[in-house]
């Protein structure tokens, strides 16, 4: 626990900052691009990404509710904790959460899909007597209510994966904080789908969208062409 604490004293205050900083920036581009789709008519022609031979016989598990509003302190507490990593690693993995940011949001805005709570009965769900029930009652609320859009590609699944790759194998990080990190990140992909905020195909497309950005971030590496122009 000492140590846990010494480690938390090292976070610099830039790497808290860019923790707020990312969060507010992927909050803001997810809510625009919905913005984005309305405007120019394509949230129209949304369309469900449901397999309703998998989603149908997943089960709503409202305790899961918790690491699914957990995850906007991961988060914010992730990049903070990868400041503490080389440089170079610390720019790839920004680098890597903004592009999946952009190429998310492009998704989003081109090819939106949605889900109806109304259809799939999840208002009524949620609306039954209990804390994690009330709980899921909020989040659909703050998430569309009756019609949920922006389900392709899980943002959640995308940046928690993220979380966990830029600490992976990381000198700096315990292996502790790896293992917390990925055992939230795998948490909150569950939780995606068994709060029904999302269809499977969603945290499929999200866990191979944050893979694929972190091995092109790896070949790109921007972390070393920085440090080389500084020379």
């Amino acid at each position: 626990m000492k140590k846990f604490a010494e480690k938390i004293k090292q976070i610099p205050k830039w790497g808290w900052a860019s923790g707020i900083g990312l969060f507010v920036l992927q909050y803001s581009m997810y809510r625009f691009a919905n913005w984005v789709s309305v405007l120019i008519g394509t949230a129209e022609h949304a369309f469900e990404c449901k397999i309703p031979v998998i989603d149908d016989l997943i089960p709503i598990i409202p305790v899961f509710v918790l690491p699914y509003i957990a995850s906007y302190g991961l988060w914010v507490i992730a990049p903070a904790a990868a400041s503490l990593t080389k440089k170079r690693n610390y720019i790839n993995y920004v680098c890597g959460l903004l592009a999946t940011y952009i190429i998310g949001s492009l998704i989003f805005i081109l090819w939106p899909t949605y889900m109806d709570r109304a259809k799939e009965g999840l208002m009524a769900y949620a609306q039954q007597p209990g804390l994690m029930n009330m709980l899921l009652g909020v989040v659909y609320a703050a998430d569309g209510s009756e019609r949920a859009f922006n389900l392709f590609p899980s943002f959640h699944c995308i940046i928690s994966a993220y979380c966990y790759l830029g600490v992976r194998k990381q000198p700096e990080i315990s292996k502790g904080y790896q293992m917390f990190s990925l055992l939230a990140a795998v948490l909150i992909c569950f939780s995606t789908v068994f709060t029904k905020q999302h269809y499977i195909i969603d945290v499929i497309g999200g866990i191979a969208i944050s893979l694929a950005v972190y091995v092109l971030m790896n070949l790109i590496d921007p972390g070393r062409r920085m440090e080389e122009k500084k020379k």
